[in-house]
């Protein structure tokens, strides 16, 4: 069953309005800010073993706790930062996951050097099969296997399926020129 048709069965009613607001108004829609590009990898990242619900759940706290995503604050981020991250109880507390945030932050701020910014890093793989993406992230960032990848690549914009065809959003996502539909 796909998102698009899971979140109407859903009970109780907060619980629906939850999903229905990630899938109406972010998944599969471009991202073009950088550190909300980073903030949706690190919300991937943590997603690994967990629900996504969980994640949707926690998003305001993971905000809050990486300094809005702001990239060059968390590659900044030093052992103070990391003691506080995994005291945090409002994210998910592993050290692998927080690690991956602040070093694929300092990844990010390499590839703005060449690339002039992560987007533009992005926009210069593209178009690639989920297969090459995957090499090309593992090459680059921590943390980030097969699932991670295309989820994070599909909820951006860069790969299909996020949606189904006969989603209402589908047409939305379509205007918004993703770049798996640029040819």
């Amino acid at each position: 069953m796909s998102y698009c048709d899971y979140i109407p069965t859903m009970q109780p009613e907060a619980r629906r309005a939850l999903h229905k607001n990630y899938h109406d108004k972010h998944y599969g829609f471009p991202i073009h800010d950088d550190n909300e590009l980073f903030g949706r990898l690190i919300m991937e990242i943590n997603q690994a073993g967990l629900s996504w619900e969980t994640i949707l759940r926690k998003e305001q706290a993971f905000r809050k706790a990486y300094d809005n995503f702001d990239i060059a604050k968390v590659a900044a981020y030093v052992e103070k930062d990391r003691d506080r991250l995994l005291a945090d109880a409002g994210i998910i507390r592993n050290r692998l996951k927080v690690n991956a945030a602040i070093e694929n932050a300092k990844a990010i701020m390499q590839l703005r050097q060449e690339y002039g910014s992560f987007e533009k890093w992005l926009q210069h793989h593209h178009p690639k099969t989920l297969q090459e993406w995957m090499k090309l992230f593992k090459n680059t960032f921590k943390f980030t296997g097969g699932e991670i990848v295309n989820e994070f690549l599909m909820s951006t914009g860069y790969l299909p399926g996020a949606h189904n065809p006969g989603c209402p959003i589908y047409a939305e996502i379509l205007e918004s020129k993703p770049m798996w539909a640029v040819r």
